[in-house]
């Protein structure tokens, strides 16, 4: 069923609902006719559809809108006004038709009939429908993002890894090693920096591995080290320029992804003293520049790009900017954007599996019958309030047993639905499985 569809029936429920109970307010389900009967159902459905539409139209606006965490007053607040302010100017027009087009009123008897009262039960309808649906979306939205929270960390574990694995790459310790053997027998000294260099490369990578972002200044010294590295490799066939200073020391970045940039470099391109790999990083409206010249190796392996897919799947996961990568005048240079967010350690402990889904499923059902009860009561029991005032106000207030009766029942089935009392039972499970056990151990 497509949403259009969805919204059609929803509409044409709400107007019936609205139809029934305006019907009794109003007339007491008293008709002269079978066209009087379908003409005032259809216009309960005109209604209906038009202030159905405007309502959700401007809902739709408001989610457009960029709300911060700590707005959902303000968000309430206004999508309440507004919705009052378009059902009210809905209804004037709405009664304008109806009055006039319908029944045939002149225009001056209209404005001069139209008074406040005759918007009551509108507005009545109107905030009822807004104090429910306003309930049901804020939960909804509460689950989305902790399901959303939780993919999230899936993800970035995901990225975690292939950057690790990355770094860890066989190839280069390969060739690490290989000038570490050369340089003992050349130059015992130069391989004693050497070690300590690549020491300090893996320490870091270990160190920065649970982070989303590291401060920048930490990742320049160690793109620095990195860099020494490489350039005791590669001597000559090698120049790099780091900037020293930052502009902000609230500045962070994704942990790494120099060394990616700097592998990715020294991989494509060739690097000797006569054609030298010169690597520029610098600090710019925002954004960390890391830049090369262009030298590609004739010989080369299609490459997989797996170095950048892996940075901007991070950035993608934690920021809303993106890395930009430009190749043009035998410059490759990537544009890496600097945060703000503060380090934070990646939790796990709450990552989804198979019973975790079916309790979750089981937890939704129990919502959807909550929902359902509650819409219900907030129709039936009003109506049940209004028959005891039209036709036995004399005699005891009998609509305060269903309404008490049924709210107790309402309030257990949402600490049921809403998860309250849980722990409770889980820890009473535990204590008698774990008495079982020690019964059974006791046999045995």
């Amino acid at each position: 069923m497509n949403k259009f569809i969805k919204n059609i029936l929803i509409f044409f429920g709400i107007g019936t609902i609205i139809f029934l109970i305006g019907s009794a307010l109003y007339n007491g389900f008293q008709f002269k006719s079978v066209n009087q009967f379908l003409t005032s159902f259809g216009l309960y459905q005109l209604y209906s559809f038009v202030i159905g539409i405007l309502n959700i139209s401007y809902f739709g606006y408001l989610e457009k809108r960029n709300w911060k965490p700590n707005e959902s007053i303000k968000r309430i607040v206004i999508g309440v006004i507004g919705s009052i302010v378009l059902t009210l100017i809905a209804l004037f027009f709405l009664n304008m038709f109806t009055n006039i087009i319908v029944f045939g009123q002149s225009y001056q008897t209209f404005i001069a009939s139209q008074k406040i009262g005759n918007y009551k039960f509108g507005i009545w309808i109107t905030l009822t429908m807004l104090v429910i649906f306003h309930f049901i979306y804020f939960y909804n939205r509460y689950q989305q993002n902790k399901v959303k929270e939780s993919q999230i960390v899936a993800k970035n574990q995901t990225a975690k890894f292939e950057s690790l694995k990355n770094q860890l790459d066989p190839h280069f310790l390969f060739n690490s090693l290989n000038v570490l053997t050369s340089l003992i027998g050349e130059n015992p000294k130069q391989a004693e920096k050497f070690t300590t260099k690549l020491s300090k490369v893996y320490r870091y990578v270990l160190e920065q591995k649970d982070k989303d972002l590291i401060p920048l200044e930490e990742e320049l010294k160690f793109a620095k080290s990195y860099m020494e590295l490489l350039k005791m490799r590669f001597e000559d066939g090698i120049n790099f320029n780091i900037t020293d200073t930052v502009s902000n020391s609230e500045l962070k970045i994704v942990p790494l992804s120099l060394q990616l940039l700097l592998e990715n470099a020294v991989k494509h391109n060739v690097i000797t003293s006569k054609s030298p790999l010169e690597i520029n990083i610098c600090e710019k409206n925002g954004y960390l520049i890391v830049e090369n010249n262009i030298n590609l190796k004739q010989s080369l392996e299609k490459s997989t790009k797996v170095g950048l897919r892996n940075i901007n799947q991070r950035y993608s996961l934690i920021s809303k900017e993106k890395v930009i990568i430009t190749d043009s005048n035998n410059i490759f240079k990537v544009k890496l954007p600097l945060l703000t967010q503060k380090v934070k350690v990646m939790r796990t402990d709450y990552i989804n599996d198979s019973n975790r889904y079916i309790r979750a499923k089981e937890r939704l059902d129990e919502l959807k019958g909550f929902y359902g009860s509650l819409i219900s009561y907030a129709i039936v029991i009003p109506f049940l309030f209004y028959i005891w005032n039209r036709f036995t106000p004399g005699v005891i207030q009998w609509f305060w047993f269903p309404a008490l009766g049924w709210g107790f029942g309402l309030v257990i089935q949402g600490f049921k639905a809403f998860g309250y009392g849980t722990n409770w039972e889980e820890r009473k499970i535990r204590e008698i499985m774990e008495k079982d056990n020690n019964n059974n151990n006791n046999k045995l």
